[in-house]
């Protein structure tokens, strides 16, 4: 034993020590600045990448009497090869001043101001910079008899075409997604938002992924607080890898031991551009179709983009539904265990004779056949969601109906407790934000076990907890709770209900900068006011006479 912690300890002090600079130690040793000799050069760059088989060189001879051996680098896959083959290697290899060069240096030059065809061409000399261009779908040139190299933007390869998202579909509004290609979600954003107040600052994280992540607010709408706690956060994040939009959700969100979800994300350009004329601030992440937004309100988990595409009546019709069903699925099977626990008297007698012969045969308690059947849905549910979708949905249905008929007839639950199961499974899936409904799925356990200790109290306890437990939360310094608590009257016209869209004057408080106003004043439409109703035939007859 004695001998396992010592090992133990000499394998955390050395984990520790690598993790100190937070870079990978494959990463350290890419120092230094280009050499003068192309062998060299090419040698080290193998070295450094393994002598990886998809990274390609392209060797040329340039210069006068093409006595200057020249190299092209770049890595297959991750770069637009017909971008480098038509408008580099071509353009090199027929611009007739190249062949006037008589040294590697005039012709790097000769490549970067005159030859290349390309955006983003830069000289540079340090080779750590020249490493991370060409891992992030760089082309680099090298020259023989020079310290120095030209770095083009090449950076392309396969990607993902724009289809219409699928966790948030909507019947009205766009059809476009986000793709996992960072330049693309960020030209949808700009088709919807044509205004060079909208800003987008890109920075790079995670030691060994150099993930490209993007910001992206409108100044002059935006809280630039907001915005200088966005940088300072993402700035403290000292990771060796971001793979998603989840890694930095984890690291910026307020409260970290709750289940309520701080940071909004989505995969809608309509959403985020809506959201970024409120004076929210998205976070943009390459290699995911989610994109974050802060700061996030309880009640913009139950907002859908089609909300605004509607009447107003009718999207607070439906926001009212949502609340209500978010609230079934969160409390439904444990208003049914504490009724029939302890309140059975608050159940009409016709109803209680049918329950109480059903439960009859029952073994179990309410609160175990709650659990059993609640357990039961989770794992047909994640199971669906796991395998193939041509059978994913097929075994999701045909496994609830087969479980729940052998269930009853095995007299292990009631059939009323199928039905109630069933319905708060059927109301999860109706809350917009999937973030929120599995926070629902999590607590509804929590109030099952309260309602059987205490019934109706425990309910009522349970929700006064989770209610101040969500008054305390901030997100970004905005509380969860706006604008119930606190109460903003004026930010009521966006909530629960959503009044005209001639109402919204001015943006929501606590998120929007000294630009408050979104429209003009008087904009309730005023049709003139006519007593008689006029047709084509009293006009056709007008004109006769």
């Amino acid at each position: 034993m004695p001998f396992f912690f010592k090992g133990r300890h000499k394998t955390e002090k050395k984990q520790e020590s690598l993790m100190s600079g937070h870079k990978s130690p494959e990463t350290n040793h890419v120092t230094g600045s280009v050499r003068d000799s192309l062998a060299e050069n090419l040698d080290v760059l193998k070295e450094i990448t393994g002598n990886s088989a998809d990274i390609v060189i392209r060797r040329l001879k340039t210069g006068a009497d093409s006595q200057i051996e020249t190299a092209v680098v770049y890595i297959a896959g991750i770069t637009n090869e017909k971008a480098i083959h038509d408008f580099l290697l071509e353009s090199i290899m027929n611009a007739q001043e190249l062949m006037k060069k008589e040294s590697g240096g005039e012709v790097l030059e000769a490549i970067a101001e005159d030859a290349v065809a390309l955006g983003g061409v830069n000289q540079e000399k340090r080779l750590d910079k020249i490493v991370d261009s060409l891992m992030a779908g760089g082309t680099v040139i090298l020259a023989d008899g020079t310290e120095s190299a030209v770095v083009t933007s090449t950076k392309g390869g396969e990607k993902r075409s724009i289809k219409e998202p699928e966790n948030q579909q909507a019947f009205r509004g766009s059809r476009e997604g986000f793709i996992e290609a960072l330049d693309t979600n960020i030209a949808l954003i700009r088709k919807i938002i044509k205004n060079p107040n909208l800003w987008v600052e890109k920075v790079n994280m995670g030691s060994v992924t150099k993930t490209d992540v993007a910001i992206m607010y409108i100044n002059g709408i935006c809280n630039k607080k907001t915005v200088k706690e966005v940088k300072k956060r993402l700035a403290g994040i000292e990771i060796d890898s971001i793979l998603e939009s989840g890694y930095i959700e984890q690291f910026i969100e307020d409260v970290t031991f709750t289940t309520f979800p701080t940071v909004y994300h989505t995969e809608r350009p309509d959403m985020v551009a809506g959201n970024l004329l409120e004076g929210r601030i998205a976070i943009l992440v390459d290699g995911t179709p989610f994109v974050l937004l802060v700061p996030a309100v309880f009640i913009q988990f139950f907002q859908s983009v089609e909300d605004y595409y509607s009447r107003f009546d009718i999207a607070t019709f439906i926001r009212f539904l949502r609340v209500l069903i978010f609230f079934i699925s969160l409390i439904a099977p444990a208003i049914y265990v504490g009724a029939t626990t302890f309140h059975q008297e608050m159940i009409p007698t016709q109803l209680l004779i049918v329950i109480a012969a059903q439960r009859e045969i029952v073994p179990f308690p309410a609160v175990m056949e709650a659990l059993i059947m609640e357990i039961s849905f989770e794992i047909l549910r994640e199971a669906g969601i796991r395998l193939p979708k041509a059978i994913g949905s097929a075994v999701s249905i045909v496994g609830a109906i087969v479980i729940g008929q052998a269930a009853v007839q095995a007299g292990i639950v009631s059939p009323a407790m199928v039905i109630i199961v069933a319905i708060t499974a059927i109301s999860s899936f109706a809350t917009p934000s999937f973030a929120m409904a599995i926070s629902a799925r999590l607590i509804r356990f929590l109030f099952i076990l309260a309602a059987a200790t205490t019934g109706f109290f425990g309910i009522i306890l349970g929700l006064i907890i989770m209610f101040v437990h969500l008054s305390s939360i901030r997100s970004f310094g905005v509380p969860y709770m706006t604008p119930f608590a606190p109460f903003i009257s004026r930010n009521w016209g966006d909530s629960v209900v959503r009044l005209p869209w001639w109402t919204h004057e001015k943006r929501p408080e606590l998120l929007g900068n000294d630009n408050k106003l979104r429209q003009g004043k008087h904009q309730k439409p005023h049709p003139p006011v006519s007593s008689e109703m006029k047709t084509n035939q009293e006009e056709g007859d007008q004109n006769e006479t």
